[in-house]
């Protein structure tokens, strides 16, 4: 591998870049015409605008990137997390133009892609489950005599969904049908298919995921994380490794995500998501994600390892080097999403230039950012600007990192989420681990309090 494209944007593919610098290999940036003089392009060896502002035409635009490969002379495609990250068909022309992958083989995407297939897979290995329907839901049958059977409150998920995306909940026998219709049709609109399927709802569930990698041959996990505090499925704080966590129920994640991972011969990075019930302490599969994840780097702070240099290694045909007995977990963790919204109106998005950026240092402290002072945040794309994450050497100590790097992260021009941040880490709660997936919502006055 001597040139790699990145076929993404913003903060992950600086981090790509970074990467791929300090291992000698060439970079390739591709961006939109909207994101002309963007970060990424400063820190490529080279750039190709690829199509106009909207993502259809540009970051998902299969034919615009592939061209910008060609006309570059790249021998590699890293997709970082979102837009093709997750795309099989996109997979298999990366690897039909000779280029490499970086990332699982188009079949593992399409298995895990599919939550009912790959919630049958990790039965297959014995990964547990929570209680639902096996494989996709037959309409045409009694399902309200399976919503019974399965107990209410229960959730209707598309099959093709992810990203916290096509869930619906039904809290009793009489919303079954109309929940389904609509999920059904979301999930058309959404995914490109109405497939759904049932699951048993968890009252107050923690988020809770393993990092695991393989070369094809043998596999590895790098710790668990704790993602429960969420605004509307999407997360806000991630830590790691996961608090106030049954040592049985942490071995038994890590040793079922990984025999997951090898039953389905995987390579790469991936992430085994579950859900863990701390009333009943059972703990469940969610689904698997087959990409780097945006909050990789506290699994990164906790173990020394550089995933994305994994990645490039184990892409280029390496083998891992390394057995699970040689990876070492030391401290805690914690990673802040600072995205452009506005927290006390309904997190509405906050384009527009940035006046100031100040970030905070010192030890433990990283801050991985796709804009400086003085850039425009574009009405487009998502609305991540970067990643605060801090690492100590145990929780309590990270947590007080947290407030003082927080407090010194300074952002003016725009709305960010920066002060729900400083709130969230002061709360009691945060503090002794009992927030939970539905926290944010559940707290009268948290979102309507002053910056």
């Amino acid at each position: 591998m001597k040139k790699l494209l990145i076929a993404n944007r913003g903060e992950i593919a600086i981090r790509v870049i970074r990467t791929a610098k300090e291992m000698g290999i060439a970079t390739v940036a591709v961006v939109s015409e909207a994101d002309r003089g963007s970060n990424v392009e400063r820190y490529a060896d080279e750039t190709h605008v690829i199509g106009p502002a909207p993502a259809g035409l540009s970051y998902l635009n299969h034919d615009a990137i592939l061209a910008a490969a060609e006309a570059s002379g790249a021998d590699a495609v890293h997709p970082g997390y979102g837009f093709l990250s997750e795309n099989a068909d996109f997979a298999r022309r990366v690897q039909a133009a000779g280029l490499v992958w970086v990332g699982p083989d188009p079949e593992s995407i399409e298995l895990m892609g599919n939550k009912a297939r790959a919630r049958e897979a990790a039965i297959a290995a014995g990964v547990p489950v929570l209680k639902g329907t096996e494989g996709t839901l037959d309409i045409e049958s009694d399902i309200e005599a399976i919503a019974d059977d399965i107990g209410y409150p229960l959730v209707v998920k598309a099959s093709a969904g992810g990203g916290g995306r096509g869930i619906r909940r039904i809290n009793s026998r009489a919303d079954v049908r109309g929940t389904v219709d609509i999920a059904q049709a979301e999930a058309l609109a959404a995914f490109g298919s109405s497939d759904v399927y049932f699951e048993r709802f968890v009252t107050r569930a923690r988020h809770v995921e393993v990092q695991v990698f393989g070369d094809g041959e043998s596999w590895v996990h790098l710790g668990d994380r704790d993602c429960s505090m969420q605004r509307r499925q999407q997360k806000v704080i991630e830590e790691a490794p996961a608090p106030d966590l049954p040592d049985d129920i942490r071995a038994q994640m890590r040793g079922t995500s990984v025999e997951l991972a090898r039953q389905s011969k995987y390579t790469g990075a991936g992430t085994v998501e579950f859900l863990y019930d701390p009333v009943r302490h059972e703990v469940a599969f969610i689904e698997m994600n087959t990409r780097l994840q945006v909050e990789h780097p506290i699994s990164e702070a906790i173990t020394g390892i550089d995933l994305v240099r994994e990645q490039l290694r184990v892409a280029a045909g390496e083998k891992l080097g390394y057995t699970q007995a040689d990876i070492t977990f030391e401290g805690h963790a914690f990673e802040f999403r600072i995205n452009a919204e506005d927290p006390e109106n309904n997190f509405m998005p906050s384009p527009g230039v940035i006046e100031t950026l100040e970030l905070s240092g010192g030890p433990g402290v990283r801050a991985d950012f796709g804009f400086s002072a003085g850039q425009t945040v574009m009405p487009f794309y998502d609305s991540l600007l970067g990643k605060v994450v801090v690492w100590a050497a145990d929780r309590d100590q990270a947590l007080a990192r947290a407030v003082r790097v927080l407090e010194e992260t300074k952002i003016s021009g725009i709305k960010t989420t920066v002060p729900l941040m400083r709130r969230l880490v002061e709360l009691d709660d945060f503090g002794t681990a009992q927030h939970y997936t539905t926290y944010i919502e559940s707290v009268p006055g948290l979102l309507g309090e002053p910056a």
